[in-house]
């Protein structure tokens, strides 16, 4: 497809080949992943380069002058505003410009690469007691070339100051391939090299405007919109570093920066202050910053609420009195003195209840709510979803509570929900809402609301944006914050650097239309009948898909503390294979013509590597499942068509075990028998590096028929195919544990299936006939109040999980409600305890749907009750069901285990006990480390037994 230049991607891709830029992507499923940022808008681009030098930024540059294309520079892509979207070529920082080049502790300073990621720069600083001081709440995956591109601040703001405040100079390149150093000199007076003729243009521009520049600029701290002229005054001394900062790509694209590093205080007190509601709260902003805080913070009951029913009543620790909160941090050096400064905080506040926290563990859970806050926000107290684009305007902080108070009557005036929460103590409220962008005249009533919000920010003397710049959101609004003489200023500072507009054109100068290209209001309808239910997207496959806002948490890496997502993107680094590429190729496939049908290449490009971990789930703050929007895709694109091989082998192993569990020595020998096992593997659709596990010489089911009926309370172990056929020592060791505990363990008559192979291979037809004779199988027991215990992880995430969103039905809920863990069952058992583990060390791989679904806190808690020193693992272990062993995904198996589970196996000593509960943990570790895992009731056996 050409576009106006004549050009087509490929044209592109060989142009850019001959100037020696290696890593371009221009097939559909990366310009569909990178077509949105972490805002409303859907931009294609024609290609995506990810350089991987200075000279590769050069060289793209120059081809794209050439050619007329447009270039839009990009660091993790959470720009709220669509600050990081172009129709042109898209660099892409992250991928490859990724490094801290140098700290240096003497002068607190630290050069970076564009692409940089913000917790990489801590990582670095950390060991000489340094930090970067702005703290965005996306901090764990946005890069600090994206905060330089918007002045971005974070909740330390007062104690830190902006990026504009930490950034000592620049290496950027002009749209003319000019390289521009900024930097300071030995007086700390602001430095420029290169671009000699910009500078002395930009130096006339201003000396023709110095009334403007003087009057309408830096009114006060968060005022972000538009051009930070007032750094080029010359009270300033031509500062172009803090011109570049905020800058939003628009006028050179950045390389390298030099930042300042700051030393963390030794005692951070969280003062956490109640309130009848949130204008209240602002109200006492004016007293609290009279403390000298670093950090004050509000949120109110709606995004809390929210918290609670997404991740249960624990998830929100104990709050003081009040329906909206302030979180106030007071630091310093002397423990006395910020103590003392704390308590006469929250004496002078105002608030109807208090609490203060100093111990730093308990108050990182109450941060937590409010960093999740843009994802936790996705979905409006409607219950519908809500949207970015006017999410951080702000006010001087003295005006901040009228205005809250005249922001709720405006939202009501529109007929729409809120969710504030923001930097209050910096003016700066965040607030997504439910606009009906995808009924007819959506993009109309858009506008018309942010028309008015826009007048009612000015009226209070603030900024349209208060730290993520204006892009497509808020650009054209910005003749309603500015005089038309300022406008004409951002015209002439855009043309002194850029005149023929090619870098990040429709933003701050000659802006696109608020209303123009907003993905959600360009959607189709879902033409067929659906496998799930999307119960909490009210049945819409659209809106399940959409909960996807952008703010690319899937991209950081948290298994160090216990999260799961994106295995597949810390594997592979590429976008379309994190989350949230995948949910924008599948936005794709509803809203544009990249992916027009579920059986779009780019489609299933991007789900290739999907491990259907379901770390989304429960990691991502928007609640997006993937697994299901997987299933789903393969259900719709093969439903009555010939299926991969992998699906009738691996995608019914039930059917195929019950068949070999009849003469299971006959099975073992052929599948050992090399020439076979190859042509199995092969037949199978598997990986023949992989293994074939042995079949159990007699089942547990046929093991129980002969064991007497223990005395006790009633439980119903669910017996699943990959315990009764591989590992039937697993559920003599539940049998043994149960009964232990007071329990009389009883089976299903007839054996009954969750249906998990044929859902991950989205042959949902069949699962929902498979469970629907489950829930039959169950039902009585159910009815009984007997508890469902379930052995192996994924099978009980499956009853737990997908089963009322397949099967909709009250019968299937109750089973759903009835099914537990084993650690779960013992956790509420009266008078139990657990066997003595004191001495054992444990290196336990939580299953993904364990996390997911269940959650591992009963395991751990029983561990710990135990005596058990745990390492915890967190990540996928790379199997992931059928996933690791199918052709083509082997390396990336590999790459996931090698993120955690291989080195904590390496490092283990051969004492420690390795805890798996999961069988394709087991069978991982086995296959990779030659190690072999236990499942928690086999640990506890042992432990009984010792008694």
């Amino acid at each position: 497809m050409r576009d106006m230049t004549g050009e087509t991607p490929d044209d592109l891709l060989a142009r850019l080949a001959r100037a020696g830029v290696g890593d371009v992507l221009v097939d559909d499923a990366h310009r569909a992943a990178y077509a949105s940022d972490a805002s409303l808008y859907r931009v294609v681009p024609r290609a995506v380069v990810r350089p991987r030098s200075d000279e590769e930024v050069a060289a793209t540059l120059e081809v794209c002058r050439a050619l007329g294309v447009p270039v839009t520079a990009r660091g993790a892509g959470t720009s709220v505003a669509g600050n990081a979207i172009g129709p042109g070529v898209v660099l892409d920082f992250s991928r490859h410009m990724d490094r801290v080049l140098d700290v240096d502790p003497g002068t607190k300073t630290a050069r970076v690469q564009a692409g940089t990621v913000h917790a990489r720069l801590q990582a670095a600083a950390k060991p000489h007691a340094l930090r970067f001081g702005p703290d965005p709440s996306t901090h764990t995956r946005c890069t600090i070339g994206g905060m330089i591109g918007n002045n971005s601040c974070g909740s330390r703001t007062l104690g830190y100051g902006r990026t504009s405040d930490n950034v000592v100079g620049l290496d950027a390149l002009t749209i003319d391939g000019e390289r521009l150093s900024t930097g300071r000199d030995d007086k700390d007076r602001p430095t420029i090299e290169g671009a000699k003729a910009v500078a002395e243009n930009l130096q006339a521009i201003v000396r023709a405007n110095l009334a403007v520049a003087r009057t309408e600029f830096a009114t006060f701290p968060r005022q972000v919109s538009g051009y930070a002229v007032e750094h080029l005054l010359p009270e300033r001394g031509f500062d172009l570093t803090g011109l570049l900062v905020g800058s939003e790509g628009t006028l050179a694209v950045v390389t390298e920066a030099t930042v300042r590093l700051v030393v963390d205080p030794k005692y951070r007190i969280l003062v956490v202050l109640g309130y009848p509601d949130f204008g209240t709260a602002g109200d006492a902003v004016p007293t609290i910053l009279g403390f000298d805080p670093t950090a004050c913070e509000g949120i109110d009951s709606r995004i809390v609420e929210v918290v609670r029913s997404r991740r249960g009543p624990d998830a929100v620790p104990p709050l003081p009195g009040g329906t909206s909160w302030l979180f106030v941090e007071v630091a310093g050096d002397d423990l006395g003195e910020a103590r003392d400064r704390a308590q006469r905080l929250a004496a002078a506040a105002g608030a109807v209840d208090s609490l203060v926290v100093e111990d730093t563990a308990k108050a990182a859970p109450l941060w937590r709510i409010r960093e999740d806050g843009a994802g936790l926000a996705g979905r409006a107290p409607s219950g519908l979803p809500a949207h970015a684009g006017w999410e951080d305007a702000a006010v001087p902080p003295a005006r901040i509570g009228d205005y809250l108070r005249d922001f709720d009557a405006l939202t009501e005036q529109h007929g729409l929900s809120a969710m504030p929460y923001g930097h209050l103590g910096d003016g700066c409220v965040h607030v997504r809402l439910d606009f009906p962008l995808d009924k007819p005249g959506g993009p109309g009533k858009f506008r018309a609301f942010l028309e008015d919000a826009a007048d009612l920010v000015v009226r209070y003397g603030g900024s349209l944006s208060g730290e993520h710049g204006d892009g497509r959101a808020r650009s054209e609004l910005l003749t309603r914050m500015y005089s038309p003489a300022a406008i004409e200023l951002f015209r002439s500072i855009k043309h002194a650097f850029d005149p023929g507009d090619l870098l990040n054109p429709g933003v701050l100068v000659n802006p696109d239309p608020v209303d123009a290209a907003i993905r959600v209001a360009q959607a189709r309808p879902v033409p067929r009948q659906l496998a799930f239910g999307y119960h909490a997207d009210h049945g819409d496959f659209n809106q399940a898909v959409h909960r996807c806002t952008g703010v690319g948490k899937c991209r950081a890496d948290t298994t160090v503390l216990g999260g799961v997502m994106c295995p597949s993107f810390l594997a592979t680094r590429t976008e379309k294979d994190s989350t949230r590429g995948r949910a924008r190729v599948l936005q794709e496939m509803l809203d544009g013509d990249l992916a027009p049908d579920w059986r779009a290449p780019a489609v299933h490009d991007a789900l290739d590597l999907c491990l259907s971990c379901k770390g989304c789930a429960s990691d991502c703050p928007t609640g997006i499942d993937m697994a299901a929007y997987k299933a789903e895709v393969l259900h719709q694109s093969y439903q009555g068509r010939v299926r991969p091989r992998s699906h009738y082998s691996l995608g019914r192993l039930p059917m195929w075990s019950r068949l070999a569990s009849r003469m299971p020595r006959l099975a073992n020998a052929m599948t050992a028998a090399p020439g076979l096992r190859n042509l199995a593997l092969f037949t199978a659709g598997v990986d023949a590096r992989r293994s074939i596990p042995r079949f159990a010489s007699r089942t547990f089911r046929r093991w129980f028929r002969g064991t007497p009926k223990a005395a006790g309370k009633p439980v119903l172990l669910f017996v699943d195919s990959f315990t009764d056929h591989f590992a039937p020592d697993i559920a003599k060791a539940a049998v043994e544990v149960l009964t232990a505990a007071g329990y009389a363990p009883e089976v299903t008559p007839k054996s009954a299936c969750c249906g998990l192979t044929w859902i991950s291979t989205g042959q949902l037809d069949a699962a929902k006939r498979i469970l629907g004779s489950t829930v039959e199988a169950l039902t009585d027991a159910v009815n009984r109040g007997m508890p469902i215990v379930g052995l192996e992880p994924s099978c009980t995430g499956v009853l737990r999980g997908d089963l009322p969103e397949l099967i909709d039905t009250d019968a299937a809920r109750k089973v759903s409600a009835a099914t537990v863990t084993v650690a779960e069952l013992l956790a509420r058992t009266p008078d139990w305890t657990p066997p003595s583990l004191a001495g054992t060390r444990v290196v336990a791989q939580p299953h993904c749907h364990h996390h997911a679904v269940m959650g591992w806190d009963a395991d751990a808690k029983l561990l710990k009750a135990a005596g058990a020193t745990v390492r915890r693992l967190g990540g996928c272990c790379g199997l992931a069901g059928n996933f690791g062993v199918e052709r083509g995904h082997y390396e990336v198996s590999v790459a996931v285990a090698e993120q955690q589970l291989l080195p904590a196996l390496k490092d283990a000593s051969p004492e420690d006990v390795f805890l798996a509960d999961g069988f394709s943990c087991r069978t991982q570790a086995e296959d990779l480390a030659a190690k072999k895992g236990k499942h928690l009731v086999e640990l506890l056996a042992e432990a009984l037994r010792r008694r």
